[in-house]
C-alpha cells in the first residue's frame, strides 16, 4: 500500500533499480518526476508529497542541501505527515543535512535510511534495515552492512585499520548481485575491482568503522587530498563548510602545487538571506582553522549561485575541477543546468583579470 517517491534521474542506477524494477516487483505505487525539484517555485518536492500522499522519499543528500537553502517556510507550508521513512542515496550525508532532513522533513518521527552500495554491486550493501530491525541511527552514518556483505576498511597494504582510522572499503567475499565482469574486457574487472588487494573487491571510497562498528563513508578514494604529507578527504572539508549557516552547499577538490602536494579549492553556494562578501569568506577560513587546523583550510573559497549538478541533483565535482584548471569537462550530458557551468567560468576569468593595488586585489 506505500506510495514511494525515488526522486533520481530515471537512467541512472538508482532511478531504473528503484524507480521502475524494485516497485514493480513489490506492488507499489512508484511516483515518477520528470523536472527540476525547486522549479517553479522551491516547494515543488514538498508540494508533490503531499498531493500523492508519498510515505517514503528517496533522494540525494545534494537534493537536500539545495532545498535547505530556502530554508523552512517551504516544507512548514504542506502537509508532509504520509512520510513514514526517508531514503538518501548517491554520496555521504553530512550530519548537517541529516538534522535538518530528519527534523523539518520528517518532524523526528521518520527514520533515515542511508544507502551506500553502487552500479556494481547491484543493490544496497550498507544501510540500516526496518525489515531486520532498526539499529540506533547516527547522524552521517550508513551504519551496517546489509545480509551477504563482508565489508572491511584497509590500509595501503591491505593490513586492516583500528577503529576510527580511514581507509579503503572493500568487500571481502562475494556477494547476491554483485556484478561478474565489464562487458567484453574480463581483464579490466580484474585490474579495477581486485587488482589493489588479492581476491577482495575494492569499492574505491575511503571509510571509517567506528568502534560500535558503524561505517562511516568519506568519499571517493581518487579525491582524497594529499595537502603537506596528510592525506584529506574532501568530503571531511565539504562536512565542516555545510554546517555553517550560511552555506547550503560546497564542492571541494585538490589543485596541483609544487609545494603542498594538493591546495585546497572550494566552491559553495549561500542560503537565502546571506550575500557574498569578503568578510564571509574569512569567517568560513577562521571557522575550518579552529575546527579542522590549519592544513584544512581552503586556500581558496568562491562563492556562485548554483553548482554543476546531474539532473539527480549530484555535485558535478569533477566538472567544476575541470573548468577551474581550464580544461574540458568531458561528458556533461547528465548536466541538468549549463548556467552553473558559465557561471563558474566567469569566476574564473574575474579572478585572472583583477589587479593588486597595494598588496590587495581590487575587486570582489
Amino acid at each position: 500500500e506505500d506510495r514511494w517517491w525515488c526522486a533520481a534521474d530515471i537512467g541512472w542506477i538508482t532511478g531504473h533499480s528503484y524507480i521502475v524494477f524494485a516497485p514493480l516487483l513489490l506492488g507499489l505505487t512508484s511516483i515518477i518526476y520528470e523536472g527540476a525539484i525547486d522549479y517553479p517555485k522551491p516547494d515543488r518536492m514538498w508540494e508533490i508529497i503531499e498531493r500523492y500522499g508519498v510515505n517514503i522519499l528517496y533522494t540525494s543528500p545534494t537534493a537536500i542541501r539545495l532545498l535547505m537553502k530556502y530554508g523552512e517556510k517551504y516544507p512548514e507550508s504542506h502537509d508532509l505527515s504520509t512520510l513514514k521513512a526517508l531514503g538518501t542515496v548517491g554520496e555521504p550525508i553530512n550530519p548537517a543535512a541529516w538534522h535538518w532532513y530528519y527534523e523539518v522533513i520528517g518532524k523526528n518521527r521518520c527514520p533515515i535510511i542511508d544507502t551506500y552500495w553502487q552500479t556494481e554491486t547491484g543493490g544496497f550493501t550498507i544501510a540500516p534495515s526496518i525489515y531486520l530491525g532498526l539499529p540506533d541511527l547516527k547522524p552521517g552514518s550508513a551504519t551496517f552492512p546489509m545480509p551477504g556483505i563482508e565489508p572491511d576498511v584497509l590500509d595501503e597494504n591491505g593490513k586492516r585499520v583500528r577503529d576510527g582510522e580511514k581507509g579503503y572499503i572493500v568487500i571481502k567475499r562475494p556477494w547476491p548481485g554483485m556484478m561478474l565482469t565489464v562487458n567484453g574486457d574480463d581483464q579490466r574487472y580484474i585490474d579495477v575491482y581486485f587488482s589493489k588487494f588479492k581476491n577482495i573487491y575494492l569499492m574505491g571510497d575511503y571509510a571509517i568503522r567506528d568502534s560500535d562498528g558503524y561505517y562511516w563513508l568519506l568519499g571517493r578514494s581518487d579525491e582524497v587530498l594529499k595537502v603537506s604529507g596528510h592525506r584529506i578527504g574532501t568530503i571531511e572539508i565539504e562536512d565542516e563548510l555545510v554546517s555553517m549557516k550560511e552555506i547550503a552547499e560546497a564542492a571541494v577538490f585538490g589543485k596541483p602545487d609544487t609545494v603542498k602536494g594538493d591546495a585546497i579549492i572550494a566552491f559553495v553556494t549561500l542560503k537565502d538571506g546571506y550575500e557574498k562578501s569578503s568578510e564571509l569568506i574569512e569567517k568560513i577560513k577562521r571557522k575550518v582553522r579552529n575546527d579542522l587546523g590549519p592544513i584544512m583550510v581552503p586556500e581558496e573559497i568562491h562563492i556562485v549561485n548554483s553548482l554543476p549538478k546531474t539532473r539527480s541533483g549530484k555535485i558535478m565535482r569533477r566538472v567544476i575541477k575541470a573548468v577551474y584548471l581550464n580544461q574540458l569537462p568531458g561528458d556533461i550530458s547528465t548536466l541538468e543546468n549549463e548556467a552553473s557551468v558559465d557561471e563558474i567560468k566567469r569566476a574564473m576569468d574575474l579572478i585572472k583579470n583583477r589587479v593588486v593595488i597595494n598588496g590587495k586585489y581590487k575587486g570582489n
